[in-house]
């Protein structure tokens, strides 16, 4: 079998959706998207292609690490991401070949179904405690939310905003219990001395986890705050493949890795970089704000690593994917039909594209 074009697709509302096609017919589907810059990743995308033309696409490290290696430039937001998708779609290839799906070759499942959770931020207190009574009644066990005080944090801030805060959670998680995992994200917006300040206060309500507290190239600083409190820090979703999150392992500054499968490098260097948190007893929760081929590809690497701990996600595929994901109870039932398990709806893409 061998690639005979790269063929990519901008679909609303932000993504952009890559088949690779080979001369046995098969297509492999990626998700090669960084937010707000698709169409400087679909042309990064096409300056690859003439490198994969004629390749054996089962060959997925190889041509990841040529592909990785052979450019002057390597790593960043745009290549790592295009390189991602690419490599979904070499695994969905794989595994379609194989007969299998992505995660049998990778060793097999560790769980029969992911945890998923369901961002909740934003808007007033009393808008974020409905959406996480909402969520809950959908099924969610788990929610994500933002630290809204009224405006953006101050560099120092006042007892009132970190106050607000603390209770737009407190509210919350009296609404849906401490059954409920709520997680909550600073977006890297929040000076080190607010941070502080805030995850503290918000300690004795035992957030799942604090994402981003600081920015995360700050690792000396994440790893202080991190040494400052028993509530895990996260980071990962701006972090590109193992190579970016080795100090972030070495420093202890997170204890949950977020890696973005369609941005730190794809399916498999994901898999690497869960296999050196798993040697600093640290968890994956992969970041996904991002289309259904992305969620696809992160829930074959779910299945596959045991230091898994949920699943971002934007949308289950309705309106994108034939056979939507199945979701129940809080989980995602794993896909069960060769490569990623997923086939476009070509006729309800139509409208989108």
């Amino acid at each position: 079998m061998k690639i005979t074009k790269l063929e990519t697709f901008l679909v609303k509302p932000r993504w952009l959706f890559l088949k690779i096609h080979t001369d046995e017919g098969l297509v492999g589907l990626g998700e090669p998207i960084l937010e707000g810059r698709a169409r400087t990743v679909a042309q990064t995308i096409a300056e690859m292609e003439p490198s994969l033309i004629g390749q054996d696409p089962t060959r997925v490290m190889h041509l990841w690490q040529s592909l990785y290696k052979h450019a002057f430039y390597r790593g960043g937001p745009i290549l790592t991401s295009a390189l991602s998708g690419i490599e979904h779609a070499l695994w969905d290839l794989a595994g379609k070949a194989a007969g299998v799906p992505v995660y049998k070759l990778l060793g097999g499942p560790t769980r029969d179904r992911i945890k998923v959770y369901k961002g909740v931020g934003g808007g007033t207190a009393e808008e974020a405690v409905q959406r996480a009574k909402d969520a809950v009644a959908q099924g969610f066990l788990a929610i994500k939310t933002g630290p809204s005080g009224g405006r953006p944090a101050r560099i120092i801030e006042q007892q009132g905003f970190v106050q607000r805060v603390v209770e737009r959670f407190a509210a919350m998680r009296e609404a849906v219990g401490n059954e409920i995992d709520i997680a909550i994200d600073f977006h890297g917006a929040v000076s080190p001395q607010t941070a502080g300040l805030l995850i503290k206060a918000l300690e004795p309500y035992q957030p799942l986890f604090i994402e981003e507290p600081v920015q995360c190239q700050n690792v000396d600083v994440l790893a202080d705050l991190a040494r400052k409190t028993h509530i895990p820090i996260a980071t990962g979703e701006r972090i590109f493949t193992k190579w970016g999150f080795r100090e972030i392992l070495e420093k202890r500054a997170a204890s949950i890795l977020q890696p973005d499968i369609s941005h730190a490098g794809g399916i498999f260097e994901g898999r690497i970089i869960a296999g050196m948190a798993e040697a600093y007893y640290a968890a994956i929760a992969p970041h996904c704000p991002l289309g259904p081929i992305s969620l696809a590809a992160g829930l074959h690497l779910d299945a596959a690593i045991p230091n898994f701990l949920a699943q971002e996600h934007t949308t289950f595929g309705a309106g994108y994917l034939k056979e939507p994901f199945v979701f129940k109870d809080g989980y995602l039932e794993l896909p069960t039909k060769p490569g990623l398990g997923i086939e476009l709806d070509e006729e309800a893409l139509a409208d989108k594209i």
